[in-house]
């Protein structure tokens, strides 16, 4: 049976690393419709092998994330179904039985190489200005070899034996065949020193044990696929259909970061957008109706569904616009669901409780909470006559500083006001600093006052992703100044 007359199957694999992504959004949307219109299944499977960048946290806050867009899967590690576990690292045993299965039919083989050596590999590489890639070392090494290091208990992984002649082709849905010259792809490691599996050995097979008859995957995987392709030959499987998305992208054109646009889920939910608008925006990233209508449902785009409708142009994340769709579906709503949003999203209890321990001590009256507290509910602030540089320091120190602070706080996995406090206090020492140098303007950036509650409780409430949004404005704001 060929996969058209096979049930859809689809799936997303999102990677509990980090904040739920906006792009993880934007490829479900796309896995979801498809399923649908072709009454499948939708699934979801937590790809946590990366052990030492997994968070917990992050897993349910990708469930969570997508069950607010308004999303909803058939199989998951929450739900269940028959393909279970759908972790990854729950099914650790089976990589490394498939692992050796390509070993015995010498489409993969053990490499020794230490880390060290592949440190010093890649530098010749760079100072060479040659391609990055193994250099095979270990592909050809003697049955006897193997079996006497293997002895030895030396650590190794498992590679895959590319073919180095030839060519790998594959048929993308939106974008017809695809080649890679065989040559010059590397031998990828399947199996890691841990025991764990990489991405590309763990995809391919989790994909063909759920029996997944279609990958609707980021463009940026495009260049992974000859890797796959050639995995389900080796194994002897049938491969799924492909269909790689175009990316968001950035007003630039280059690829979505947090850098100049949010990129969490949670950001927009904290925003105030709501599910229904950001689905429709999501849409509108990658697809149309073949005519200029711009607000449609869900249910509408599935009735009207065709790969053909898509466009592979890059298409750009445009907040502005996003902005003007969500007004749009607020105009529609009535005023008791106007209501019930006010209290869920923007004055919740949980947010409430917060704030109040920080302003308590200087208010004196209920009518002056909002004068003290706006800058917790407002969006992007306004930095025209702000004192975000401190005397004896230019535009350009504070820029600097900022932006150290930035990446600092963006791997910062505990937000409490302590920690936050620490990593300043740690800039402070590593830059040879004083607390003014540095405080004042980043309230001044949170809060778009110099007079605020405690700055680092402050930070903790409003949380990262309006904390990064805000600093990286003032940044950009600062970049203005001439001096």
């Amino acid at each position: 049976m060929t996969q058209a007359h096979k049930e859809v199957r689809v799936r997303i694999a999102p990677s509990p690393t980090g904040d739920p992504h906006i792009g993880t959004a934007y490829i479900a949307l796309f896995n979801y419709v498809f399923t649908k219109k072709h009454n499948g299944k939708f699934i979801i499977r937590i790809e946590d092998t990366d052990q030492k960048r997994y968070r917990a946290d992050s897993e349910a806050m990708i469930l969570s994330a997508l069950k607010w867009v308004g999303i909803q899967w058939d199989e998951g590690p929450d739900i269940g179904g028959p393909h279970a576990p759908y972790k990854q690292s729950e099914r650790k045993e089976s990589y490394k039985e498939y692992a050796e299965v390509l070993v015995n039919k010498g489409h993969a083989y053990r490499c020794f190489c230490t880390s060290q050596r592949l440190d010093e590999l890649r530098k010749a590489q760079q100072a060479q200005k040659l391609p990055p890639g193994y250099d095979r070392l270990c592909r050809d090494l003697p049955k006897e070899d193997v079996e006497k290091k293997l002895a030895q208990n030396l650590p190794h992984v498992i590679r895959m034996k590319m073919p180095t002649t030839g060519k790998t082709i594959f048929k993308d849905m939106l974008r017809g065949n695809i080649e890679f010259e065989n040559d010059g792809v590397d031998d990828q490691v399947l199996l890691k020193t841990d025991g764990f599996p990489t991405y590309h050995l763990a995809v391919v097979v989790d994909d063909q044990l759920m029996k997944i008859t279609h990958v609707i995957r980021g463009e940026e995987w495009i260049s992974s696929t000859p890797k796959h392709v050639m995995l389900y030959e080796m194994f002897g499987w049938e491969q799924p259909e492909f269909c790689h998305l175009p990316l968001l992208r950035n007003s630039d054109k280059s690829k979505i970061s947090k850098r100049k646009n949010p990129t969490s889920i949670n950001y927009y939910r904290r925003k105030g957008i709501l599910p229904a608008a950001l689905r429709n925006f999501l849409a509108l990233m990658g697809w149309n109706f073949g005519d200029n209508r711009e607000i449609f449902s869900t249910h509408e785009m599935i009735e009207g569904f065709t790969w053909d409708r898509m466009t592979l142009g890059g298409p750009v994340f445009d907040l502005k616009k996003l902005a003007w769709l969500n007004g749009q579906y607020l105009k529609q709503e009535s005023n008791e669901k106007w209501l019930i949003n006010l209290k869920e999203i923007v004055f919740n209890d949980e947010y409430l409780l917060k704030i109040i321990p920080l302003i308590k001590e200087r208010v004196e009256k209920f009518e002056d909470f909002i004068d003290s507290t706006a800058f917790f509910f407002q969006g992007d602030l306004n930095y025209n006559n702000a004192p975000l540089i401190p005397k004896g320091r230019t535009a350009a120190d504070v820029i600097g500083y900022l932006n150290d602070l930035v990446l600092k706080l963006d791997i910062c996995e505990n937000w409490k006001h302590e920690e936050i406090h620490n990593i300043f206090n740690q800039y402070l020492a590593e830059k040879a600093l004083k607390p003014k140098d540095v405080f004042m303007p980043m309230r001044v950036a949170v809060t778009g006052s110099k007079e605020t509650p405690p700055l680092f409780e402050c930070i903790e409430v409003l949380g990262k992703d309006i904390v990064q949004r805000r600093t990286r404005l003032a940044i950009d704001f600062l970049k203005t100044i001439k001096e």
